[in-house]
């Protein structure tokens, strides 16, 4: 995938907002959760948020789609975002970050998707304020929907008796943890194309090598990026993530780290790969190169004695020769074997176990 970032006109104001045409409408989801209850529900009307801003309660607000320019904007109104802020969540892809401004932290992450076996990395942007937290995505992706259920059920304790900060280390995990499945997948695939490269690789192997390079230089370009960001988010001193919440954000960045040691070990396989197969190409460039060679090498003497008798002089006493004819076949034949004992012995024909 090329990184294509969408951008508003060179010149725009700060906090101009970069919106496709083709973008989906804002889906404005709620969760007004506590220790012992849940309630959930869609809103159209940003307005309707403010309840839930002012209130003690947790709740996590879910925006998903860029296509209604006014209703990014009041949302961003009602919770009080810098207009960069707002610009980071909507002009995607940004880099990963960590932000901390007086009223919010902001956290900028991406997740994998493979698809027509390209790799898509979307982005997610968290806003954690003392007691609400807000994710922006430009559409449905899915990433969340495990994070959802455990709200509903009440599966996990911490994840309704701890503040939102808690609710963003489930985020940040769940989006971390989509890397294992991609990451495992290319690993196994380079392990197939090991043992084809080791033998007779086909044509399509180099392509299927540099088809997995590529998926993996877009995971480490914003794998790694995000997990300097997980790292900026764990130790610095942020009025928003309590200490009880510090021990599961390390967890999430051992994972991180994990993963970007997987993907810099499976790129490093992957070269090693495309150099195993350039080198085997070659060998079996030389070993048909070596083949001729040794042919035209027999061959260079024979054609020397066919052209001495086919010069048809009179005084050559062979031509008049009853057995003329046999003695230059044999003496063909004589050299022919002569050459192929010689370079049999020098090594330059058989396998290498023969030699």
């Amino acid at each position: 995938m090329t990184f294509r970032k969408r951008l508003p006109p060179v010149g725009a104001r700060v906090g101009t907002l970069a919106i496709p045409e083709d973008a989906p409408p804002p889906r404005i989801h709620v969760f007004d959760y506590s220790a012992d209850a849940c309630r959930e529900s869609d809103i159209e009307d940003p307005d309707d948020l403010i309840p839930f801003i002012e209130s003690n309660a947790k709740t996590w607000v879910d925006v998903q789609g860029f296509g209604d320019e006014a209703k990014l904007r009041r949302i961003g109104e009602i919770l009080g975002l810098h207009p960069l802020t707002l610009e980071d969540a909507t002009n995607v892809p940004q880099r990963a970050k960590n932000v901390i401004f007086e009223a919010y932290q902001l956290i900028i992450a991406r997740a994998p998707q493979i698809a027509d076996g390209k790799v898509e990395v979307p982005q997610v942007c968290l806003i954690l304020g003392r007691n609400f937290v807000v994710t922006f995505q430009d559409r449905y992706f899915g990433f969340f929907d495990s994070v959802r259920d455990r709200i509903r059920l009440g599966v996990g304790r911490p994840i309704r008796q701890l503040g939102p900060d808690y609710l963003v280390y489930a985020l940040l995990d769940t989006l971390v943890d989509h890397y294992f499945p991609i990451v495992e997948q290319l690993a196994e695939s380079l392990e197939e194309l090991e043992d084809e490269v080791s033998g007779r690789p086909g044509s399509t192997a180099l392509g299927r090598l540099h088809q997995i390079r590529r998926q993996l230089v877009v995971i480490r370009r914003v794998g790694w990026p995000q997990r300097e960001a997980l790292r900026s988010v764990l130790l610095e001193d942020s009025p928003f993530i309590t200490e009880a919440v510090r021990p599961y954000l390390k967890n999430t960045e051992d994972h991180a780290i994990q993963i970007m040691e997987a993907v810099d070990s499976s790129r490093d396989m992957t070269q090693g790969l495309v150099d195993i197969y350039l080198s085997n190409v070659s060998q079996r460039t030389n070993d048909v190169m070596k083949v001729l060679t040794l042919m035209a090498s027999i061959f260079i003497p024979l054609t020397f004695i066919a052209g001495i008798y086919g010069m048809n002089f009179e005084s050559m006493p062979e031509l008049r020769s009853r057995w003329g004819y046999p003695a230059a076949l044999a003496s063909m034949l004589s050299v022919a074997i002569g050459m192929l004992i010689y370079f049999r012995r020098r090594g330059w024909l058989g396998s290498d176990d023969d030699r």
